[in-house]
């Protein structure tokens, strides 16, 4: 009975889960006279015109295309940064290592909003600001401590005894870490670029602060989504579906390393 009890119980977690979803879906697919209308659990006259808003008008695709681009750049560079830095933690002992890895956690520790006026005038006076790249630089301030902290205790469960292996079979170093070590931590990879990712792309108040017009992502516009009549309440769920894909996508390309990783390491 009790096993019946805890079956049921994950069935009715997972429909309250999904219930938000499926109602921005539904939001997505009427007019907005039809969702201010006459509440309807399915559309009555489904209709794909908020779809087609976010494909042809320039400021929804070209927002889309900014927060990919400054996503996949925070990504990438926090990985560059965080692989070597953790390698470095896990594997050596110099003065002051256990103090330098938690001031790097310090920086994650504190609200963004602490560091937009130090960004915002710094960028301003490079030529960054309302750039993709002034984003996802700013967004390393946070990601790349919590990919050195996630990656170091992955690298730290590797017995050091293959380092040492492959210095006796003549491996060069390069070969060494990009050949047989980094694929014996793909688990700890998976999970530091679904981490990576989702803060970027889901961050609000920097992207907000350090983009103007060129280069405003798709966050942004949703929060400036209003017209003389009010909220476009149809649009704003077509590209609130829209923005769920990314997230989606890369869940699906890391789903094998996800489980196992959140169950190793740091996390």
């Amino acid at each position: 009975m009790a096993e019946k009890r805890v079956h049921w119980s994950v069935y009715a977690f997972g429909v309250y889960l999904l219930l938000p979803l499926y109602w921005l879906v539904n939001m997505s697919l009427q007019r907005n006279q039809d969702i201010v209308g006459e509440f309807a659990i399915v559309p009555r006259n489904p209709t794909l015109t908020n779809y087609a808003e976010i494909f042809t008008n320039p400021v929804w695709y070209e927002a889309f295309g900014n927060s990919l681009a400054y996503v996949s750049i925070n990504t990438l560079v926090s990985l560059t940064v965080a692989i070597p830095a953790a390698y470095a933690f896990s594997r050596y002992r110099f003065l002051g290592d256990r103090q330098l890895f938690f001031w790097l956690l310090t920086n994650r520790m504190a609200p963004p909003a602490v560091f937009l006026l130090p960004f915002f005038q710094l960028y301003s006076a490079v030529g960054l600001f309302d750039t993709p790249f002034a984003v996802a630089f700013a967004h390393c301030l946070f990601t790349v401590p919590l990919s050195v902290w996630i990656l170091e205790g992955f690298m730290s469960s590797v017995p050091r005894e293959i380092d040492e292996m492959a210095r006796l079979d003549g491996h060069a170093f390069g070969y060494f870490f990009f050949r047989l070590f980094l694929p014996l931590i793909k688990s700890g990879l998976g999970v530091t670029v679904f981490f990576c990712f989702m803060f970027s792309w889901v961050e609000l108040l920097i992207a907000r602060t350090l983009t103007a017009s060129e280069a405003k992502p798709i966050a942004v516009v949703m929060t400036r989504t209003v017209s003389a009549s009010g909220l476009d309440w149809g649009v704003l769920a077509a590209a609130g579906v829209l923005t769920i894909v990314p997230g989606i996508a890369v869940v699906w390309f890391v789903r094998r390393h996800l489980a196992r990783g959140f169950a190793l390491g740091r996390v």
